[in-house]
């Protein structure tokens, strides 16, 4: 099978490190030549461009920073799109685009799978991050091979729409942890406790969770460097504000979480690193949150193994 990858950044760039890693065939494409050299360099092929990759794929996969940016690659691989052609899309994006792209691509003939993913750069870079797959089971058949390899965890959500819908809300639930634990933290050194004895406290109790568990750890080292951008997060709280905004759910917690993050991207530019939203709370307090001890970067210590399907209890 010969696949394509498009868009090799911090994410895109493991995932397509892992296909390599196991021998597949594969060509990539990047806006920036020196990611699609470092490729070249291990083994890949340059794709060329969108379209090419389409006419010479089987498989063409992408994961890119934004809903604009999918339209356009896709709209550029169109024209190349024919019977037993598959497109993959691995980022977190909008469902009802999703939707409209894949319902393009199956009315040429080919077929779409929307593959979001969760738990990390750090998981992305061994093959251990979870997967939702959402799309025609007989294309989830066909994909799975490539699916075993990219991740541990893929779940079946459905039809195209329900696995982005579902990864919206995901990064909801991180970003709102997220917060909770910049609050727990400024709080409890305002309240004169150890800092690291608080993180312990936080893991070994109800309180803990992978948010926790891995962003608090880049937030009390100091780097504060999680491979995530502000601008990634407001894009997926926006999303996530706009499936319930459209259904007539009148949250509460999501426009504040979405307030906050405006203001971390006006003190800080939206590619700063997402962690850096407790700096606002250190800022305000005079307090400095680090410990030692904390690693600069997360790693996964999990051993690489083939994926397998999780199937929701019926």
């Amino acid at each position: 099978m010969k696949v394509g990858f498009i868009g090799l950044g911090s994410v895109g760039g493991k995932l397509a490190g892992s296909l390599l890693r196991n021998g597949i065939d594969l060509r990539v494409h990047d806006l920036d030549p020196a990611a699609v050299a470092e490729f070249v360099a291990r083994g890949a092929r340059d794709g060329g461009g969108p379209a090419a990759m389409m006419r010479d794929c089987d498989v063409v996969i992408t994961c890119l920073p934004s809903p604009a940016a999918c339209r356009a690659v896709v709209e550029e691989m169109l024209p190349e799109v024919g019977a037993g052609k598959i497109w993959m899309e691995m980022s977190t994006t909008d469902a009802g685009e999703m939707v409209r792209l894949g319902g393009e691509v199956t009315a040429r003939g080919g077929e779409a799978a929307e593959c979001p993913v969760s738990g990390g750069c750090h998981r992305a870079d061994t093959g251990n991050i979870s997967i939702f797959m959402g799309g025609e089971r007989a294309t989830f058949d066909r994909v799975f091979p490539l699916l075993r390899i990219l991740g541990r965890r893929i779940l079946h959500t459905g039809p195209l729409g329900t696995a982005s819908t579902l990864k919206v809300m995901t990064n909801y639930l991180a970003t709102a942890n997220l917060l909770t634990c910049c609050e727990a933290l400024v709080t409890m050194k305002a309240a004169g406790m150890d800092l690291s004895t608080t993180y312990e406290a936080i893991r070994i109790s109800s309180g803990t969770s992978f948010v926790h568990e891995t962003e608090s750890q880049m937030i009390l080292n100091g780097c504060r460097d999680i491979n995530f951008t502000m601008d990634l997060v407001k894009k997926d709280i926006g999303l996530f504000q706009k499936i319930a905004r459209d259904r007539g759910v009148p949250l509460e917690i999501s426009p504040l979480m979405v307030s906050i993050f405006d203001d971390g991207i006006a003190r800080y530019g939206e590619r700063a690193q997402s962690d850096r939203i407790i700096e606002r709370l250190e800022e305000a307090t005079g307090l400095s949150i680090t410990a030692p001890g904390f690693p600069s970067e997360m790693v996964d210590d999990e051993p690489e193994e083939p994926g397998y399907e999780v199937v929701p209890p019926r």
